[in-house]
């Protein structure tokens, strides 16, 4: 029994001869690592790759792939499951068969004949071993082992073992009991079975122990191994194949999608049929109804069975039932069905479905009535919107009443009047008393072809108390008149043209007064013929709206109206009204106001003294009253300063001193110093037609232009000082020119070359083109100017003043130069009344000596030299006029005489007196070397008698104021 106790040298034997150690087989570690580095379709790196459409179905995302794991996973484990099981089956059916068959093998040898008589024998081994051989042999144990009671054994698997003493757990058995173990030995687990052999008295006699190895046991099963796992690998590609082609039906089903995918497409699902406001239909390819919600199945009023059934049978619309049928797209398309107006769109399901059609329909009975509404809305926020634009384009009131009528026909009413007050059409205002009156004036009409069927535009209508234009005057509120021939006021205004228009077809009328601020200013009716509908309440609203935009409109123009005459008629009375005589220049001028309004651009001929003549052009920025109000101002000052005989640069220094007065006063009343700058521009020139020279100076002010007799222009150049009331205390420079007879001087202001789409250089080359030419007279100069530089729409005004330069002949002219000798005076006084004779002035000679003889007496007496005098007679212009005659007397001396009353006792100072009674104007001019007093009398003033001066002298010791 030492192989059996696993003892060293004893073990017990695996084949005949040999007993097996425990360990590993070399040799079959090296056909398992064979296996692993050779066997078997591995790539890359040792991993396996799945088949190509068993990776699409292991796609976890879809469901199918889910499906096809979960049932992969259960199929392995169940034939793992079955796999285990009957390997364990098998070691515990070959555990129990090596059980019988070591004990059957024992009890067989034990009881065998001869086995007692064999071992009373001398060599009880040499007989036993061969039989024990035999038997386990044909037993397919390990050994058979026959034991003494005193443990030698008598037969062994090893014939070396024969004879020696071995020990092992024979106590049992010695005692006649057969019994059968398993234990771990050194050949590993084995079970061994011993049997007592008995002799005839029934002594034990010998033990017969029969081992057997669990290895070899399960050896046999291991042989049935790769048997029973091909049968279990056949069965999983059987089983993986199912699931796959299951998992790829429910993949092509599902369109791969995954179970929250289905579960939420089932939520829509239930959504789509039962929650949703709007029919859903899917039609078949065959026109069948696959599918309807309970919204399609109320809008279409289906049946319970109506699904499978054919559009046609649904009992459907034709027209609705042929486009399901059809399948043909549709968008919004709108059909009666079950007595509602669905609007219907239809798409094919193909390709992302099977063929068929996808119907969605909602419900359009309410919004079709709202619709409806809604365009008549939106027509008249159109209308609104058009009428703001369209009414007051103009500030005239006529033209703003016509655009109100036009706006409203015909989309809101077919005729249209408008009846305004007298007052507003004058640009007043409406009084109290004037609002309650009933007399308007017709101002538009439109709509109406035929003349005599209304009252026609311009007639004044005063209207009846029953009248509806009469209650909605006096009211202030609209009047709604739905049917004409019930209105008896209205009938009763004019009986005849009230059948007349209802004959016309006229049913219909809505007044609305026309109020702005509060005041009536009109008002405007509203007339519709039978074709239309009749006008509801809703309208009067919208009405209302209308005419109460068109009254702002018509408001302003009114007042526009009214400040444009007031202003109008200040800058008339502020304008020349008619050029002066004088002999020095031929002129014209232009004036046009901007489109805005009258501004503040002005011009003036000033006669001097001396034959000379100032040229005036000015403008004042802005437009309107203040404009106006400025340029008269401007003006007068300017008259006031020339007839102080101002040189040209000191004239225009005074002027630029009174505009920032002007300024001052108004930025203190207004505490605004900026939005208060007058902004002025003026240019002086004063031209002598004794000598042609010309003196010029200009304050901000565009230079003139200058039109030689051969037609070539220039433009000389001016010294610019600042605008009026910017000069802050900066000399006015003045230049002097000296200008041919028959010259054109041209005086402009900035309106006319400057221009917000024309640069100045361009207005100035377009000036000088349009100048450029052969001699023209001035009126056909401003002519051709206007034309050619007068834009659309002047922005601004536009003044233009042309002059022909005339010049004195010198038989006109007389000078002589005086000693500082009282004797001195007779001989000039001479050589004047001669000269007078020649000229045909007899009758002016001796109102000349004596004039003359005062003036020379005074130049010796307070003057001094040099002294001379001239003597002028200058030829009107127009034959009108009569001439003058000029006696001026010049001296080195700036002081200057002045009237006043002489006392009693004073011998002298009543020659100036004489002075004035016989000259119809006389004066003071300075010089740059003295001074230069003058006087004019008329051609025509006739004799003056002796007798008459004794009186005159008389006088001076009167009352007489001087």
């Amino acid at each position: 029994m030492d192989g059996i106790s696993g003892q060293p040298g004893h073990g017990v034997p695996d084949a005949p001869g040999r007993t097996h150690e425990p360990g590993r087989d070399p040799r079959a570690k090296r056909r398992r690592r064979g296996r692993s580095e050779q066997g078997g379709p591995r790539q890359g790196g040792g991993v396996w790759r799945l088949p190509r459409r068993l990776g699409s179905l292991l796609r976890v995302r879809s469901l199918a792939g889910q499906v096809f794991l979960l049932q992969l996973a259960v199929v392995v484990l169940l034939v793992a499951a079955t796999l285990v099981a009957m390997v364990a089956q098998a070691r515990r059916d070959s555990m129990a068969d090596a059980r019988n068959r070591t004990l059957t093998a024992a009890q067989t040898f034990a009881n065998s004949p001869g086995i007692v008589a064999a071992l009373n024998g001398p060599n009880p081994a040499a007989v036993l071993q061969p039989r024990a051989e035999a038997a386990r042999k044909a037993a397919g144990v390990d050994a058979i082992i026959v034991y003494r009671l005193d443990g030698t054994a008598l037969t062994h698997s090893d014939p070396h073992q024969v004879g020696k003493h071995v020990i092992g757990p024979y106590a049992e058995a010695a005692t006649g009991k057969p019994f059968t173990k398993t234990f771990q030995g050194s050949l590993g687990l084995a079970v061994i079975s011993a049997v007592p052999v008995k002799a005839p008295d029934g002594s034990v006699a010998a033990i017969v122990s029969v081992p057997v190895t669990v290895g070899k046991v399960h050896g046999r099963v291991n042989r049935q191994l790769p048997v029973l796992f091909g049968g279990t690998a056949t069965a999983l590609v059987i089983a993986a194949g199912g699931a796959g082609l299951v998992s790829r039906r429910l993949r092509r089903l599902t369109h791969g999608l995954g179970p929250v995918e289905m579960t939420r497409m089932y939520d829509h699902h239930e959504a789509v049929l039962h929650a949703v406001r709007e029919g859903v239909l899917i039609i078949g390819g065959d026109g069948r109804l696959l599918l309807a919600n309970d919204e399609a199945r109320r809008l279409l009023d289906l049946s319970a069975d109506a699904e499978r059934c054919h559009v046609t049978d649904l009992g459907l619309g034709e027209d609705l039932a042929e486009l399901l049928a059809s399948g043909r797209p549709a968008t919004d398309e709108v059909y009666l069905a079950a007595g509602r107006l669905l609007a219907v769109s239809n798409r094919p399901t193909a390709p992302h479905g099977p063929v068929g059609s996808a119907v969605t329909l909602r419900d359009t009975t309410e919004l079709w009535a709202l619709s409806g509404r809604a365009d008549a809305a939106r027509a008249r926020l159109k209308l609104l919107y058009d009428a703001s634009v369209r009414i007051g384009t103009t500030l005239d009131v006529k033209r703003t009443a016509e655009e109100l009528a036009d706006v409203a026909v015909p989309r809101f009413a077919d005729v249209v009047t408008v009846e305004l007050l007298d007052a507003v059409l004058h640009g007043e205002e409406s009084s109290a008393a004037a609002t309650r009156a009933t007399e308007m004036r017709r101002t538009a009409v439109a709509g109406l072809n035929a003349d005599d069927l209304l009252y026609p535009v311009g007639e004044l209508i005063r209207f009846i108390p029953g009248h509806p234009v009469s209650a909605a005057m006096t009211g202030g509120r609209s009047v709604l008149v739905r049917e004409l021939s019930t209105s008896d006021g209205w009938r009763a205004q004019h009986p005849e043209r009230a059948q007349r228009i209802l004959d016309h077809g006229i049913d219909s009328l809505l007044v609305v007064p026309l109020q702005a601020r509060g005041v009536v200013l009109g008002m405007v009716s509203f007339w519709r013929t039978s074709d239309s509908l009749s006008f509801e309440d809703e309208d009067v609203s919208f009405a209302e709206e209308l005419a109460a935009r068109a009254a702002v409109c018509v408001d302003n123009a009114r007042r526009y109206t009214r400040e444009h005459t007031t202003a109008v008629t200040l800058q008339n009375s502020l304008l020349p009204r008619a050029l002066p005589e004088q002999s020095a220049l031929t002129v014209a001028y232009r004036y046009l106001p901007a489109q805005a309004g009258v501004g503040g651009d002005w011009f003036d001929v000033i006669p001097l003294s001396g034959t000379r003549v100032a040229l005036v052009v000015g403008d004042v920025v802005g437009h309107g009253l203040h404009a106006a109000a400025t340029m008269g101002r401007l003006r007068t000052a300017v008259l006031n300063f020339a007839s102080l005989d101002m040189p040209t640069e000191e004239l225009l220094s005074r002027l630029d001193e009174l505009v920032a007065q002007i300024d001052a006063e108004e930025a203190a009343a207004e505490e605004d110093e900026q939005a208060m700058i007058t902004g002025a521009t003026c240019q002086y020139a004063v031209y002598d037609p004794t000598s042609g020279r010309l003196v010029l100076a200009t304050a901000g002010h565009p230079g003139p232009a200058v039109v030689h007799p051969d037609g070539t222009v220039t433009f000389p150049q001016v010294p610019i000082s600042p605008p009026l009331g910017l000069g802050a205390g900066l000399p006015v420079e003045s230049v002097e020119l000296t200008v041919p007879e028959g010259s054109q001087l041209v005086l402009y202001t900035d309106g006319l070359i400057e221009d917000r789409d024309r640069d100045l250089d361009v207005g100035l080359e377009a000036l000088r083109d349009a100048l450029t030419g052969p001699a023209r007279t001035p009126q056909a100069t401003c002519a051709a100017v206007m034309e050619a530089m007068l834009p659309d729409r002047p922005r601004d005004d536009i003044a233009l003043l042309v002059a022909r330069t005339l010049r004195l002949a010198p038989e006109q002219v007389a000078e002589w130069n005086v000693t500082c000798d009282p004797a001195a005076v007779a001989p000039v006084r001479t050589a004047c009344a001669r000269k007078l004779t020649q000229w045909g002035l007899e009758q002016l000679a001796f109102s000349a000596e004596l004039i003359l003889s005062e003036l020379i007496t005074n130049a010796i007496r307070y003057g001094t030299e040099p002294i001379g005098v001239r003597l002028l007679r200058t030829v009107p212009i127009s034959g009108s006029a009569t001439g003058t005659l000029i006696l001026e007397v010049s001296d080195s001396s700036s002081t200057s005489p002045r009237l006043r009353r002489a006392n009693v006792t004073d011998e002298g100072g009543r020659g100036l007196f004489l002075v004035a009674q016989f000259a119809e104007r006389w004066g003071t001019r300075y010089t740059p070397t003295g001074k230069v007093i003058w006087t004019e009398q008329p051609l025509d003033g006739g004799t003056t008698e002796t007798e008459g001066l004794g009186e005159i002298l008389l006088d001076q010791w009167d009352n007489t104021t001087l």
